[in-house]
């Protein structure tokens, strides 16, 4: 018996509560020292930007027992100052006793030192017909009041001077009033008024370039610009091309003058044996122009791999022969026991790798001419010698002789359609020489 049952209610189970799943514990993280508890809970334990530092880690400065400190309001005096002007700040009293010694920041007055010179002086190296002694005397004390600031100077200077003219004016009076009053003028060679003068002109064209550059609008800008590109990519090929050149001088110093007559002789002569020569020589010019250009696209990179400089010279020595001329190379190389890439490519190493291809190239050229050469003079021997079976009585006489690529027998039938009927034309050696055709039973 129940409150249910009393009451009348319907009884229903009560649902199973169900077992809450535990969460894995978070690390509790000790807060660092040197942090208040406020800032670390609102980084969230994330690390700080700044390094935070612990002040009780710092080191701190150890005051003596009997050392009172106290800050007094006293008054100080600047020797920067003419004027004996007084003025307060708090200072720093150790033990009753102020600081004593001059104003901390009267060291950072520093003044320019004006040279002085005398009448006698002035008369004597100083004399200028455009500038007179009152002006001269006026620039002197404006530049040392003002720290030689031509600007100001020349904005307070009585008459119309332009500040280039005074900067003249007054170096060329301390550079003169130095070299007269140096015993010799190697003692004062070295002064910066003696060594490096003052040029008005070049200061005069200086700002008239830089107020052009500076009015310039975003068009003529925009123009300078692609001036300086164009100017840019001419620079960079006329020395592409005289690196170019200069490998090219450094090929043909390597050959001997001999060679050079032997490659020059053949275009005097049109014989079949001199063309045959050329053709041979040929290859060798260009070997030497393709390594050449080879060597100048290098250049051009200006950092690249010995290997791969290997390859392109490899490539450019080997681009005028065929592929059987390549394969013969790596045969003759590999007959040699040489490996087709050095395993250790040094710089001396790839240069006699290169060395021996070239030479190998050359030899099997030299090979071909040779052997071209053979075969002409054999051709030439045969022609002359008499065939048994012709008659030495009897002209040969060829069907047909061609003159580029029209014969003459094509000749003879074109002559033959355009005479007109009733003319007989002449007939042709090889159409007298034809066997006369067999009548078929149409004919008849």
């Amino acid at each position: 018996m129940d409150a249910k049952d009393i009451l009348g209610l319907p009884k229903i189970s009560l649902p199973i509560p169900q077992e809450k799943k535990s969460r894995p514990q978070k690390d509790s993280q000790r807060k660092p020292d040197g942090i208040s508890r406020e800032v670390y809970a609102l980084t969230g334990g994330v690390a700080p930007l700044m390094p935070s530092i612990d002040v009780n880690q710092l080191k701190k400065r150890q005051q003596p027992e009997n050392e009172k400190i106290t800050w007094e309001w006293l008054s100080f005096t600047n020797s920067a100052r003419k004027d004996d002007l007084k003025l307060y700040h708090w200072v720093r009293v150790v033990n009753g006793t102020p600081p004593s010694g001059d104003y901390s920041f009267a060291k950072y007055n520093k003044s320019v030192d004006v040279i002085k010179y005398t009448d006698e002086e002035y008369e004597k190296h100083l004399t200028d017909d455009s500038w007179t002694k009152e002006e001269t005397d006026q620039l002197f004390d404006l530049c040392e009041r003002f720290d030689l600031r031509f600007v100001v100077v020349a904005d307070r200077f009585p008459s119309s001077r332009s500040v280039e003219e005074l900067k003249n004016r007054y170096y060329s009076v301390s550079r003169a009033i130095l070299i007269a009053r140096a015993p010799s003028p190697a003692d004062v060679s070295g002064h910066p008024l003696v060594k490096e003068p003052y040029n008005i002109s070049q200061e005069i064209d200086r700002k008239r370039a830089l107020s052009m550059v500076l009015s310039q609008t975003k068009q003529q800008e925009r123009k300078d610009a692609e001036i300086l590109s164009e100017a840019k990519k001419i620079m960079e090929s006329r020395m592409a091309a005289k690196a170019a050149q200069d490998a090219e001088l450094a090929v043909t110093s390597n050959t001997s003058p001999e060679g050079m007559e032997k490659t020059t002789a053949p275009v005097e002569t049109a014989s079949p044996s001199n063309v045959q020569a050329t053709s041979g020589v040929a290859p060798l010019m260009s070997m030497a122009d393709n390594a050449a250009s080879a060597a100048a696209s290098l250049r051009m990179l200006r950092v690249y791999l010995r290997t791969y400089a290997l390859d392109q010279m490899v490539q450019a020595a080997s681009s005028s022969a065929g592929l059987r001329t390549i394969k013969r190379v790596e045969q003759f190389l590999q007959e040699l026991k040489v490996n087709l890439k050095p395993k250790v490519p040094t710089k001396a190493v790839c240069a006699e790798h290169l060395e021996l291809r070239k030479e190998i190239l050359t030899l099997l050229n030299l090979q071909k001419l040779l052997q071209n050469k053979e075969e002409g003079s054999s051709y030439r021997e045969g022609s002359y010698t008499e065939t048994p079976d012709t008659p030495k009585d009897r002209s040969f006489i060829p069907d047909s002789v061609s003159f580029g690529a029209i014969s003459t027998e094509r000749v003879g039938k074109r002559d033959q359609k355009r005479k007109g009927p009733g003319r007989e034309a002449p007939s042709s050696p090889a159409q007298s020489n034809k066997r006369p055709r067999k009548l078929k039973a149409t004919d008849s």
